[in-house]
């Protein structure tokens, strides 16, 4: 646990959300349960075993002392433990509601205290950079599994004139909604709450898009499990893309390598062709790349282009 107090004792003022330290990487032996991230004006760390009282006691010190050099604001801090569930509880200071936190000048409302699922995934800050730099004006995206929208909102301040929001959970659509709002990039956006699998059809007639955005769950039982549903989604995808599009394909499976997708890719949408890997943030360095978060990006040729 030294790692993460040493990581605390020189760390910066947080001013948008992002990981400020990952044990989860294996760079720091002995802290592979512990993560620390910022949601301004809130500190989150997040253990995946049971911190005792004493544990979280020197955490609580080694904040209290370099937030009093960093900054004038009341120190925020809330714990979260991760086993069967999650279970949060603030530390010290508050957890403001509603919460908003920023991105690369993004707004995102955020959730801390209910669920693992934050309303934002950090580690994806590198595909929505990628989305943002990539579309282009008036371009038509579709966003599958798109859980709070984060990509139709980059897509949309990029200049994209259209993007579908597809996804089973409407909760999390409505939570999708918001940030559109909050952005101001209401016009364009359109919400499906639909199971996708079901959904061919109408997603093929309303395509074809310049973007297919595919971030799905790594295994959630009655939406998506990658090592048999990656192959029903990647048939589809050549079909829904318009010529010279691209996919942005994600997986987050620490069990399945990028071996697994680009054969996935290769058996069951030949013609796409992979243009590369997107990184992933800095902060999300691995000793294992294989098993950290993968964001690789395909294309459609263009029309007679082989």
């Amino acid at each position: 646990m030294q790692a993460l107090l040493d990581a605390i004792a020189t760390m910066a003022c947080p001013t948008e959300a992002r990981r400020l330290f990952h044990g989860r990487g294996g760079r720091f032996p002995g802290c592979e349960h512990l993560a620390l991230d910022a949601y301004p004006p809130v500190l989150l760390l997040t253990s995946f075993k049971p911190l005792d009282d004493a544990q979280l006691a020197a955490v609580g010190e080694v904040l209290a002392a370099r937030w009093r050099e960093i900054s004038t604001e009341p120190l925020n801090w809330a714990y979260q433990c991760r086993g069967e569930g999650a279970e949060t509880r603030p530390m010290a200071g508050a957890v403001p509601e509603p919460h908003v936190v920023t991105e690369a000048g993004t707004r995102y409302a955020v959730h801390l205290l209910r669920g693992q699922n934050h309303g934002l995934f950090l580690d994806m800050a590198e595909g929505r950079r990628w989305v943002r730099e990539h579309v282009a004006p008036g371009a038509k995206v579709l966003n599958l599994f798109a859980y709070t929208c984060a990509f139709s909102v980059v897509a949309l301040q990029a200049g994209a004139a259209e993007v579908v929001n597809v996804d089973m959970a409407s909760g999390a659509l409505a939570a999708g909604r918001t940030n559109h709002e909050l952005n101001g990039v209401k016009a364009g956006a359109k919400f499906l709450a639909h199971d996708i699998f079901n959904s061919w059809g109408k997603l093929t007639r309303g395509g074809p898009y310049d973007l297919v955005v595919c971030d799905p769950p790594s295994f959630q039982k009655g939406s998506f499990v990658a090592t048999k549903d990656y192959a029903r989604l990647a048939r589809r995808l050549p079909a829904l893309l318009a010529p010279g599009g691209h996919a942005l394909l994600c997986l987050n499976a620490p069990e399945l390598g990028l071996d697994f997708l680009h054969g996935v890719m290769a058996e069951h949408a030949p013609e796409l062709a992979l243009v590369g890997r997107v990184d992933n943030p800095p902060a999300f360095d691995d000793i294992a790349p294989e098993r950290a978060l993968k964001v690789v990006v395909y294309r459609r040729p263009a029309v007679g282009v082989t």
